[in-house]
């Protein structure tokens, strides 16, 4: 009788989340290159900040959306636009040699980080 099939190998989800990673890393660092207002100073701050920012987007960003949802339904959702900044502001806080300008840069940075990760994933994760 063959085994189930319906179960993924743990070894592949790990090998997915590890180029998931580098792909939002890639991303950032073509961020870093088209915005000379975001300056990485080395890979490995990208990897650091690629992690921390999926973190944040996938536990901080929900709550900041609830918290300000009055507000982001008056403004049509477009206020999403500048929670993502704030988000991507306090990682490059957090983060030694990861570096934005301002609020301003980092949701432009946000906008552009989320299109570089949406391309790089559709192309890379088929």
């Amino acid at each position: 009788m063959p085994a189930c099939r319906c179960r993924r190998a743990y070894g592949s989800e790990v090998l997915r989340l590890v180029v998931v990673w580098l792909i939002h890393t890639v991303a950032l660092l073509a961020v870093a290159y088209l915005m000379p207002s975001v300056r990485i100073e080395s890979f490995g701050a990208a990897l650091i900040a690629a992690a921390l920012l999926g973190l944040a987007n996938t536990v901080v960003r929900p709550i900041l959306i609830i918290l300000t949802l009055p507000v982001t339904v008056l403004t049509l959702g477009l206020f999403i636009l500048v929670i993502n900044g704030v988000i991507f502001l306090a990682i490059a806080h957090l983060v030694p040699g990861f570096q934005v300008a301002g609020l301003g840069s980092a949701i432009v940075a946000a906008i552009v980080y989320s299109l570089f990760s949406w391309l790089l994933a559709a192309l890379v994760l088929r």
